[in-house]
């Protein structure tokens, strides 16, 4: 009990100390917060200072957050705007990573589980990071904020559609068999929930909205919580059922007041970001394996080398999701976008070192590349899409179903609060 209560007591520290570390470092460099969660983690976790340990119950909220970065990633997604030739385009970007990872993974690992393993890790783009930063830059109704929303959709569920294929301990046919079950279940929910009106709900929302009762919140809890276990006694990943609910609850609350929908979209940024998600990113710290990492050069030489990988295996691919007239600097800031992979590198990696088709040391050197991916790509992109045109690329048409309206970013690539970096 003694370790659980300094745990957590450090942990929230960690959290609060984040945002702070971001706001000091503003002038000099706009870092995002997960990395200096992930960092702070590090520094106080077993591998340094070791004043932090992993416990059962840190552990479990850990995943409870990465669960609710999923759901919010789900929740984001505008299918109205990437419906068309940006998801067409993006999918095709996405399964050419997806070979091209294999590939490599066979290279450096040629066992087929590892090969696997890293080719998911390389084929992935974390929309739940980007998300916050896109819309906090005011790109996210431009042509390449549409652009990088597609690439992040694609980037998340197409890796958590592998990870459910081929890591369940199911036959690929069972396990095939159980996900298409999964998908049409979910699918069925959210038609019958996009065509229904849910006065009685939304009056329920509107009532408790400022209330003790907050029957908004407990609801999401309630979808999340369904779906997450569902995917579970299906022997298929928790993170599908996740991004399913955050989908899920984003269509039966369109019909909602509009400033219904902003009040709780804050309160889902306040319990996400404000409490499970820097739970997770600070735990994937302390639970990063330095030694295994600094064990040897060749281990060490890893992180740069899937670094690159991932600016050649998922960020070339993602520039066919380009919209049509984009110049050079927004195709630059899109492939640095679709490069940059974090969450789903965590939990494939885990799942590989704990069945032990890969080792600690390629776990490890895959989290710090996707570590160096979320500090330099979006800040590269940003800067980026700040020259001057970058942004103004024209709609063309309504098959592109890009948005016509189109912003400059902001002076600031990041905000300085914490909500980006997630």
């Amino acid at each position: 009990m003694q370790d659980l209560s300094g745990s957590l007591v450090l942990i929230a520290a960690l959290a609060v100390a984040a945002p702070i570390a971001v706001r000091l470092l503003d002038p000099v460099v706009k870092v995002p917060i997960v990395v200096f969660e992930i960092v702070l983690g590090i520094l106080l976790g077993p591998s340094l200072l070791g004043w932090i340990d992993s416990t059962t119950f840190t552990d479990t909220l850990a995943d409870f957050g990465l669960a609710m970065l999923f759901f919010v990633a789900g929740n984001e997604i505008d299918f109205t705007a990437i419906r068309g030739r940006p998801i067409r385009r993006a999918s095709a970007g996405w399964l050419i990573s997806l070979a091209a990872g294999i590939g490599a993974g066979f290279v450096l690992a040629p066992a087929p589980e590892s090969a696997v393993i890293i080719g998911v890790a390389l084929c992935s783009t974390a929309l739940g990071t980007l998300l916050p930063i896109i819309r906090d830059a005011g790109e996210s109704t431009s042509p390449t904020g549409t652009a990088v929303a597609a690439l992040g959709a694609v980037g998340e569920f197409g890796p958590l559609i592998a990870i459910s294929l081929f890591f369940t301990g199911k036959q690929v046919g069972t396990a095939s068999a159980v996900l298409l079950g999964f998908v049409l279940l979910t699918c069925v929910a959210i038609f019958f929930a996009s065509k229904a009106q849910h006065t009685v709900l939304h009056a329920q929302i509107t009532r408790t909205l400022h209330t003790s009762s907050q029957f908004a919140m407990r609801s999401i809890m309630l979808v999340l919580s369904s779906l997450v276990v569902l995917s579970m006694v299906l022997g298929l990943d928790m993170l599908l059922g996740a991004f399913a609910a955050g989908v899920l609850w984003q269509v039966t609350i369109a019909r909602a007041p509009e400033e219904d929908r902003k009040v709780i979209e804050t309160k889902i940024d306040a319990v996400a970001f404000g409490f499970l998600v820097p739970v997770f990113f600070i735990d994937t710290g302390i639970d990063f394996d330095l030694g295994a990492l600094t064990s040897s050069p060749g281990t060490l030489v890893l992180v740069p080398l899937f670094l690159v990988l991932l600016l050649v295996i998922r960020g070339l691919p993602s520039l066919l999701a380009a919209p049509r007239g984009s110049i050079r600097a927004a195709k630059r800031a899109l492939l640095l976008f679709g490069a940059t992979g974090l969450p789903i590198i965590v939990a494939v990696t885990t799942i590989g070192r704990e069945h032990g088709f890969i080792t600690s040391g390629f776990s490890s050197a895959l989290v710090g590349a996707g570590m160096l991916s979320v500090l330099l790509f979006p800040l590269l992109a940003l800067r980026e899409l700040q020259r001057k045109g970058a942004t103004s690329t024209p709609a063309v048409g309504p098959e592109d179903k890009d948005p016509a309206p189109t912003r400059q970013t902001h002076d600031g690539d990041l905000p300085p609060s914490g909500a980006s970096g997630q």
